[in-house]
């Protein structure tokens, strides 16, 4: 087994959680991933453990390891915290730019105003999660972009449901975000931090109202007040 195949490993989880091949709370078996994989127990741990480090997976005794999970009370949290990191982390890039991450940024942007163009929602929301990882990069801050990188997994599986517009609506908020994110690399490569913030905050708000259809079917199984109505009926 050479590090190659365990790197492998370690890439293809990451990608397969982000773009929910692997579905939040999925139970991972390490029999069937040493068979996919190629690899022996001892590597597939290691990459267990990096992965539930990173927040992809947790581990539990006993009872192995499943992907993280986005329930009501991650959630929670999550929209509470994600403005406040994300305007703290715009801030800082604005301040703190260099040139060749500012490259990196652009070639991001243009791999995702690709993907969105082309109605490809994985391709986009993978993009959109390297645009804003460069980002935090250029914040130069490894607290923040310790919570960034969170964040981001949790940001990225809810945006597939944002990249899959069914409305022309839906469609206006998509490129719309492609046109934040031009004004941001302007925003960074003008050192104008108050303006990075509005714009990520701007940002934030585009998506906060839509991604609720990842965790709420739409329509739902039942109407509650139909229900109701029945319930009472003669």
């Amino acid at each position: 087994m050479t590090d190659s195949a365990k790197d492998t490993c370690l890439s293809d989880l990451r990608h397969r959680i982000l773009s929910l091949d692997l579905e939040p709370g999925a139970a991972l078996e390490e029999a069937t991933l040493t068979a996919r994989y190629g690899i022996s127990r001892t590597p597939l741990r290691e990459v267990l453990q990096r992965l539930a480090g990173a927040g992809f997976i947790t581990l539990q005794e006993n009872r192995g390891a499943k992907v993280s999970s986005m329930d009501v009370a991650t959630m929670r949290i999550f929209f509470q915290t994600a403005p406040m990191v994300y305007a703290s982390i715009g801030r800082l890039a604005a301040e703190n730019r260099g040139a060749g991450a500012l490259d990196r940024l652009k070639a991001a942007q243009r791999e995702f105003t690709k993907a969105s163009a082309a109605g490809d929602a994985g391709q986009a929301a993978l993009a959109n999660h390297r645009f804003h990882l460069c980002v935090g990069e250029m914040a130069q801050n490894l607290y923040l972009m310790a919570a960034l990188e969170r964040l981001l997994i949790d940001h990225t599986r809810l945006s597939q449901t944002f990249y899959r517009p069914t409305s022309r609506q839906e469609t206006d908020l998509v490129a719309q975000a492609t046109t934040h994110h031009d004004a941001m690399i302007a925003a960074i490569a003008a050192g104008e931090p108050a303006r990075m913030v509005d714009l990520t905050l701007e940002h934030w708000d585009l998506s906060r109202d839509r991604v609720e259809r990842f965790v709420r079917p739409d329509p739902l199984p039942l109407d509650p007040a139909s229900a109701k109505d029945q319930a009472h009926a003669i």
